[in-house]
């Protein structure tokens, strides 16, 4: 088996940015791609962003579902800025 997860880079990282499923807004402190499975034998990856709200308590939720606080201005769409690639 491989590594349980791994750090995926993201355009909006230390960015305040809103999670559109929760509408709670906070900072994005990562993005990993994490295997969720609870089988040795299938894997199930899937993108986890790390929000840390104004409590200081951090929640997980779709790396799709974040998009920037509606005081931020918008960027490219997608995670990575393709300028860059």
């Amino acid at each position: 088996m491989t590594e349980q997860y791994e750090y995926v880079p993201h355009r909006l990282l230390r960015r305040r940015v809103r999670d559109i499923a929760s509408g709670v807004e906070g900072v994005l402190m990562a993005v990993i791609n994490e295997n969720v499975s609870d089988s040795a034998v299938y894997e199930r990856w899937v993108e986890l962003a790390y929000i840390r709200g104004a409590s200081g308590r951090e929640f997980t939720t779709a790396a799709s579902n974040v998009e920037p606080a509606p005081d931020q201005p918008r960027t490219t769409v997608g995670r990575r800025d393709l300028r860059s690639a």
